[in-house]
């Protein structure tokens, strides 16, 4: 498969493969081994089904109804999309006889909507408002599978991991809170085998990003009564939101806030001194001096002292990359990534920070072979010149220009195609010296 996400590629019989993966998912089910062609992130979501104790003749079961359902999903931050979710996908759902549906971060189904005697057919397996369709309690499915990689999937006919669902195809993407990063659920479309196509898959994308575009601006940032947030990814003077303003802060106060704000439980002077200055000759004096500035920049109300502290929580769009691969949320995590932590900082506590970040961002990427992903990383300023990026972009999407790129690298490096340079020119993505 050109993309692994994608469950069949056009022209491709989708009755041979259905026959191909009932042999496949009777092999799995019996000797616990995924022949050919089960596509990885298929064999890898029956896996961890089989661990959950999934059973090929389970169903789901149904665990908010009536007065419970409604009030949790009127709660819920996703009823502020449906409106847009119907706006989007409705009429495509009605007139192509599918559903669509919404599911919290849970993967029970808080939503189904579309064409009414398919919706008829889905209630007989249970697909129904209320029903917990997590990839951990019915195995194999797009709501469940997409919540629990967080990344749109498809999953097609045998491929689901409990028969009585296999007669289906759907298409689902994750939706995240646009602010924390957080999965919120995700957006489905399931029908039948017409919706084994790139396109359904794109499209069902579409509608999530839209989703999370629409729940930005329906809580920007920053806006009073949301804590502060802070933006220090790709840009050398970090800015603060915070009630309603905008703080640009000053390349050395854009330190201090970063590192305040990993420790909630406060930093001494002696402390914040090591982290901020290499250069030991720098005195408390001075550090004193830019504390006393920020506090008149920000207000006393969110520094304190004894130790240097902040009163209210502050988010981070770096801390926010941490938590999505943390989660697993590779996709998220690459969206999120604007660029190096503080890029021209030499405070050695940011430099930590920065190397460790854009290392974990970059090995995931590179384990995870995805060819968007890693093409977005090569082609970033960062990514320019990060010969493994490369190679791993090469293997994955052979094109002419990646393979000319690739071979520029290794010769301007002198490294024989192939092996690893003692250093390589991936590391000066990670710090630049001062302007």
């Amino acid at each position: 498969m050109t993309d692994p996400w994608v469950a069949l590629e056009p022209g491709a019989d989708p009755a041979e493969r259905v026959r191909a993966l009932r042999r496949a998912h009777e092999t799995f089910t019996t000797a616990g081994t995924v022949p050919r062609p089960v596509r990885s992130v298929v064999a890898e979501s029956w896996r961890r089904s089989a661990r959950a104790g999934v059973g090929p003749d389970g169903t789901a079961s149904v665990e908010l109804s009536d007065g419970d359902l409604g009030a949790y999903r009127a709660e819920h931050p996703l009823a502020r999309v449906m409106p847009l979710f119907r706006e989007l996908m409705g009429t495509f759902a009605a007139d192509g006889e599918h559903l669509l549906a919404v599911c919290d971060a849970h993967g029970r189904l808080l939503w189904v909507e579309g064409h009414a005697a398919t919706r008829r057919r889905a209630d007989r397996m249970n697909f129904v408002p209320g029903a917990r369709w997590s990839e951990s309690a019915v195995g194999t499915n797009a709501p469940g599978t997409a919540v629990a990689v967080d990344r749109p999937v498809q999953v097609f006919a045998a491929e689901h991991f409990i028969r009585r669902v296999q007669p289906w195809t759907c298409a689902a993407a994750p939706v995240h809170d646009p602010r924390t990063g957080r999965v919120l659920g995700a957006v489905d479309i399931t029908g039948g085998d017409g919706l084994a196509h790139p396109h359904s898959l794109g499209f069902v994308q579409a509608v999530a990003r839209a989703a999370e575009a629409q729940l930005a601006l329906l809580a920007p940032p920053g806006v009073a009564g949301e804590g502060p947030l802070l933006s220090a990814l790709g840009r050398d003077e970090a800015e603060l939101a915070v009630d309603g303003r905008r703080i640009r802060l000053s390349r050395r106060h854009s330190e201090i806030l970063v590192l305040l704000s990993r420790h909630p439980e406060g930093l001494s002077g002696d402390e914040l001194l090591c982290a901020l200055y290499a250069d030991e000759s720098v005195t408390p004096v001075t550090l004193r001096a830019e504390l006393a500035r920020l506090r008149r920049l920000l207000g006393p109300e969110l520094l304190a002292s004894r130790p240097y502290r902040l009163t209210a929580a502050v988010e981070s769009d770096a801390t926010v990359v941490e938590r999505r691969l943390e989660t697993g949320g590779l996709t998220a995590a690459a969206k999120a990534y604007a660029g190096p932590l503080l890029p021209g900082s030499q405070a050695p506590a940011i430099v930590r920070l920065r190397e460790r970040l854009a290392s974990a961002l970059r090995t995931a990427l590179i384990v995870h072979r995805d060819p968007d992903l890693l093409a977005d990383w090569a082609h970033a300023p960062w990514g320019e010149e990060d010969i493994e990026v490369w190679r791993a972009l090469a293997v994955v999407r052979p094109t002419a220009p990646v393979r000319a790129r690739l071979a520029a690298l290794e010769a301007e490096l002198g490294v024989p195609a192939g092996r690893a340079p003692a250093r390589t020119r991936g590391a000066t993505y990670l710090q630049r010296p001062p302007a």
